[in-house]
């Protein structure tokens, strides 16, 4: 049986972050180009992401470009050059949320279907995968039994998120911030209108919750849920996070690194690692360490989890603190005060036990403390934290050097260099192990040279040097790219598709009706007619169960009087409660 490859999928918002995540253990990167990303201030040059490229194929480590958005009409030309321009410099694959690249002239470039594409039943993965993605990016709100069962109905990897911001709404079905500001989540330019505060009133305009963060949601924690998400059949392990900094980048993708290798070490002959490439740290990753508002496994052991928001504060919280005397002078740090809110702080220092603050602050008596910095921390994620090598079999003999790498390049050199009597046995190893800062390390070293030869270490140096090219020049050119599937001609789940389709285009229309959609709407970004009573967002968080008067709970829910409204400043959304399938639904009012 072939091991099946597992694959550590880490975001980059730069060039620089997108080769620390590789040195820490990445086995693909995800990387915003100059245009049509779904976060638009994460954009990078094509030129930066040639060098991510070259870094990371070393290691035959993935790159994947974010084409995510949906795209307008008169943008078509440009995003096909963009595309192209990807292609040229080595791209492995783009994510796509727009149908209409399938109807692009482009050229033969490997697509993943985007989590904005909302993969939440098999049927919808079976029709992607049969158009020609190569890889499924599916929705954050399933269940581990749910993942099992679109995973077993594909033949292509399966990918999930396990770590980072949860987005309220199902993606790719929010149209929140469209409405309330005109950026479009689906455009990149999300206004993150789910961290605001809102009052929950009912139709008596009743308070239920005063000025909570309601829709602002934990950070998602998947780390001790990877063995059970292998089993399930999900093969890449998706890290959110490409406005983050440096740090977080660093951080988690070692803190997953190493949960993965634990299960392919554990079961060698199912598992391995889609990459090459042996890491060492320099430090121990904590999650806590880096933002997070809390966290919550979400929906993946419990089709109906409660307590999965973060009410109080959508800041990170940081690291809860057990000891006062664990805290640095220097350090931030949060609680809560009187009236709930979240307050920071810095330390002065630690006196007799307590803590100094470095400006005038009241901590209520026995108050939970988090520190959101530590101040060693920073000072240590900023430096040089890990290093990635690549492991060498190196044999020498009298007239020839032999190389292999764990990638399974092999090179063979001659060794013809002029001798001279040895007055003593040379230190072969000790000569050729010294690589410098090439990626490579000799882990197998055999020596078959005649013991009475002498070779001048300037001589030893240059074959070195050229033994290092070979396998370089060798990687690239037998480094295995993957391209596009075929299309076939299959129908699409829906006859009828309405503006939460996205479909922004010509070419995405005609995508469609080739695929027996009968009747479209165009998308809202289009219409520009969202209007009352609209669906701007659908959520399977539902605040009925975070607040405990879930409708199923009848003397809570009798209490209130439905329909219920998030109001905030300016206006109001309605809520309906769909419970049946356990889903929200947010309405313009």
């Amino acid at each position: 049986m072939i091991p099946k490859k597992l694959e550590l999928l880490s975001p980059a918002s730069t060039a620089e972050s997108a080769v620390q995540a590789i040195l820490h253990g990445a086995d693909a990167v995800y990387i915003g180009p100059p245009s049509h990303g779904a976060r638009k201030s994460a954009s990078n040059s094509i030129e930066d992401i040639e060098r991510v490229v070259d870094f990371a194929h070393q290691f035959r480590a993935k790159v994947y470009a974010t084409v995510n958005t949906i795209i307008f009409e008169n943008e078509i030309r440009q995003v096909e050059t963009l595309i192209k321009d990807l292609y040229t410099v080595g791209v492995d694959a783009i994510i796509v949320q727009d149908m209409g690249i399938l109807r692009m002239k482009i050229p033969p470039i490997a697509l993943h279907a985007s989590t904005q594409c909302d993969i939440r039943t098999p049927e919808k993965a079976k029709f992607l995968q049969d158009v020609g993605f190569s890889q499924l990016v599916l929705a954050r709100e399933l269940t581990l039994n749910e993942i099992k069962e679109i995973a077993s109905s594909v033949t292509v990897p399966v990918e999930t998120f396990v770590h980072g911001a949860l987005c309220v709404s199902y993606s790719g079905k929010c149209h929140a911030s469209l409405a309330l500001t005109g950026r479009s989540a689906n455009r990149g330019e999300c206004a993150q209108i789910c961290r605001l505060p809102y009052s929950l009133i009912d139709s008596n305009e009743k308070k239920i919750s005063d000025n909570k963060y309601l829709l602002s949601l934990k950070d998602f924690n998947a780390h001790h849920n990877l063995e059970d998400l292998v089993a399930a059949g999900v093969s890449s392990f998706k890290i959110e996070g490409r406005l983050k900094d440096v740090g977080y980048i660093k951080n988690i993708t070692s803190l997953y690194n190493i949960q993965l290798n634990k299960i392919v070490r554990k079961t060698p002959d199912k598992y391995i690692r889609s990459s090459f490439g042996e890491v060492s740290l320099k430090f121990s990753p904590k999650a806590d360490k880096s933002f997070n508002r809390g966290f919550t496994s979400y929906f993946l052991e419990n089709r109906k989890p409660i307590k999965i928001a973060s009410l109080l504060s959508p800041k990170s919280q940081g690291e809860h603190i057990r000891k006062i005397s664990d805290l640095n002078n220097g350090d931030g740090i949060g609680f809560y005060d009187k009236n709930g809110c979240f307050n920071g702080v810095n330390v002065n220092k630690i006196e007799y036990g307590k803590i100094i603050p470095a400006r005038k602050v009241i901590i209520p008596k026995g108050s939970e403390i988090y520190r959101t910095s530590d101040i060693k921390w920073d000072k240590m994620i900023k430096g040089e934290t890990a290093i990635r090598k690549i492991n060498l079999d190196l044999t020498l003999e009298n007239n020839r050097i032999k190389v292999k790498d764990e990638r399974g390049v092999q090179v063979i050199l001659p060794f013809d260099l002029p001798f001279e009597p040895a007055q003593k046995p040379m230190e072969y190893f000790e000569i050729f192990n010294k690589l410098g800062n090439t990626i490579y390390r000799i882990k197998n070293f055999v020596n078959k040279i005649e013991t009475n030869r002498f070779y001048r270490i300037s001589e030893l140096n240059l074959i070195k040097r050229k033994m290092i090219n070979l396998l370089q020049t060798a990687n690239l050119s037998t480094y295995p790219y993957e391209y596009r599937r075929d299309e076939k001609k299959v129908v699409f789940p829906n006859e009828h598709v309405d503006y939460r389709e996205n479909i922004a285009n010509h070419l995405a229309e005609e995508f469609y009706r080739e695929h027996g959609v009968k009747t479209i709407e165009k998308a809202a970004e289009i219409s520009q007619n969202l209007n009352k009573g609209d669906v701007v967002m659908t959520t399977r968080y539902c605040l009925l169960r975070e607040l405990g008067i879930c409708k199923k709970e009848k003397k809570k829910s009798e209490q209130v009087r439905f329909p219920l409204y998030l109001k905030y400043d300016g206006g109001k959304f309605r809520l309906d409660f769909d419970c049946k399938n356990c889903e929200m639904k947010v309405l313009l009012d």
